[in-house]
Parts: C-alpha cells; sequence; structure tokens
C-alpha cells in the first residue's frame, strides 16, 4: 500500500501544466524581438530579413484562413521550436537556439491530442492568434 502511495505522489509532481494562462503582452514582445525581423512588425512576411531568406516569410495572419479557419496549432509550434524544421535561411527555424525549447506546457490540438511546449511559446501563439483575419 505504501508503494502505491508513493507511485501516485511521484506521478502527480511529474504531471505537466496541463493549461496555463497566455500573455499576449509577453507574446507580442516576443513575436518582436524574435519573429518581426523576417516576417515583418505587422506579420505579413515582408520583414527586412526577407530578401536574405531561401524561401518567402509567410503571412502569419492567414494561418488560420489558410488551414479551413482553424489556426494550426500543432504545425506552428513544430515549426517554431524546430520539431518540423523549415529551412528558409538555411538552418532550421529558430535561429535563437533554445529560446523556445522546453516541454512543460501541454496544449490540447487536434481531436484531443497534445502536444508538449514551453511558456514562451503559449504566449507567442496566443499572439499569433490574436492576429488571424477572419
Amino acid at each position: 500500500m505504501r508503494n502505491g502511495i508513493w507511485a501516485g505522489i511521484v506521478a502527480i509532481l511529474w504531471l505537466p501544466t496541463i493549461l496555463v494562462a497566455q500573455d499576449l503582452r509577453l507574446g507580442k514582445k516576443t513575436y518582436e524581438r524574435y519573429c518581426a525581423a523576417c516576417h515583418g512588425v505587422d506579420a505579413g512576411g515582408n520583414g527586412p530579413m526577407r530578401p536574405v531568406l531561401n524561401l518567402a516569410p509567410p503571412d502569419l495572419r492567414v494561418l488560420a484562413q489558410t488551414n479551413r479557419g482553424a489556426f494550426p496549432l500543432a504545425r506552428v509550434v513544430r515549426q517554431i521550436d524546430g520539431r518540423d524544421p523549415m529551412m528558409a535561411h538555411g538552418e532550421p527555424m529558430p535561429v535563437y537556439g533554445d529560446f523556445f525549447e522546453g516541454r512543460d506546457v501541454v496544449l490540447k490540438i487536434d481531436e484531443g491530442a497534445q502536444i508538449r511546449t514551453s511558456r514562451r511559446m503559449v504566449d507567442l501563439l496566443a499572439y499569433l492568434q490574436s492576429l488571424q483575419t477572419r
């Protein structure tokens, strides 16, 4: 019985945060610092680094529109954190090392599936979702 109790306590301690509050203000600051150079201040894909990229940065304001009205949460997370690398600048995005690394937050994605990510990513995602055009 004691082993079962300890196992339960250990399991609870290792559970990740299921959902945390999103901070649009921090997400916007993160975007401005790490994304605007390529995607532009307005997120339209027209940042000052665009001419040196192998692929033009996408317009981040229409991600939901080009995905049948649903924001492609999992795809965005995977491209930013490097699990699904984009080779726009000759190496996987992001070029910022471990800034977006972390798996301490679990987000629910399509059909109840989950993806682990970082708190910084959650805030950035909230900001990107707020930019979507209808």
